[in-house]
């Protein structure tokens, strides 16, 4: 199978890169790219829509406790971890159809617990939607877990959301806990309490829906040339703020689902 996977035609669908963690390189709609697309030299982490497991956005110096130990994560932000372990290496497909794929990772070295991650991938050219769902395990007896997903919109393009509670970031960008009610934007905060459906609306009039069953959702609308709406589990450095734990018989599954209005 071809390590980039299209799904959906031409008109609406989205491709894959399963080299480059499994991520949305491609977001077609009314035949037009909503996404901002690789260009060479990128990081892996300024393009497409991709996961974030075993954790969504900065761990703070990449440290944690879990169960009384103490772990040290790698750095790739400065003197923090961000965005997990995937987000740049390559996934295998196990499934493939025209409108369905399906590939897994394990969440390897850099993650001092055992497991895999699948992210599913379904288009509904009917519905207009495209659904992602990430399913997190462990081979540990527990471990902690969050997921996420980091979609670059490209502009132009608005984000349409309202939410009750901003968390207060520092200047690492990571939250210190507390929350208050949302200021105006531009934002590059984590918010909690979606009041509607969180959207992206862009400038010929499409608009992107993000349905999800996570809690926390990261809005990033300072850069000119793009925008993110992130679906995550829980906030950055949620490891401290607010741990998830999974084990081998209660993984972490969530869903994103983009429709098209």
């Amino acid at each position: 199978m071809s390590n980039e996977l299209r799904l959906g035609s031409t008109g609406f669908g989205c491709s894959i890169d399963a080299l480059h963690g499994a991520r949305l390189s491609s977001l077609r709609v009314n035949a037009r790219e909503r996404l901002l697309t690789f260009a060479t030299g990128a990081s892996p982490t300024s393009w497409g829509a991709y996961p974030m497991v075993p954790y969504a956005g900065r761990v703070r110096n990449g440290q944690f406790t879990h169960d009384g130990v103490a772990h040290q994560l790698p750095l790739n932000a400065k003197q923090h971890a961000m965005h997990g372990s995937v987000f740049d290496i390559a996934w295998s497909t196990v499934d493939q159809s025209a409108d369905h794929a399906v590939l897994i990772a394990q969440l390897g070295r850099r993650w001092p617990f055992g497991g895999s991650v699948t992210h599913e991938i379904t288009v509904d050219a009917r519905e207009r939607s495209i659904t992602c769902t990430l399913t997190v395990t462990t081979t540990a007896p527990s471990a902690p877990a969050q997921v996420g997903w980091h979609p670059w919109f490209v502009r132009p393009a608005t984000p349409d959301v309202e939410f009750a509670e901003m968390y207060v970031r520092d200047v690492h960008h990571i939250p210190d806990g507390h929350r208050i009610a949302p200021p105006p934007g531009p934002w590059d905060d984590c918010f909690t309490g979606a009041r509607r459906t969180p959207a992206v609306i862009f400038g010929d009039g499409t608009r992107i829906d993000i349905e999800s069953d996570c809690d926390h959702w990261v809005v990033y609308d300072s850069p000119t040339h793009a925008l993110c709406v992130e679906p995550q589990s829980g906030p950055p450095d949620g490891f401290t703020l607010a741990p998830q734990l999974i084990t081998p018989h209660s993984p972490l599954q969530r869903t994103m689902k983009l429709i098209a209005r």
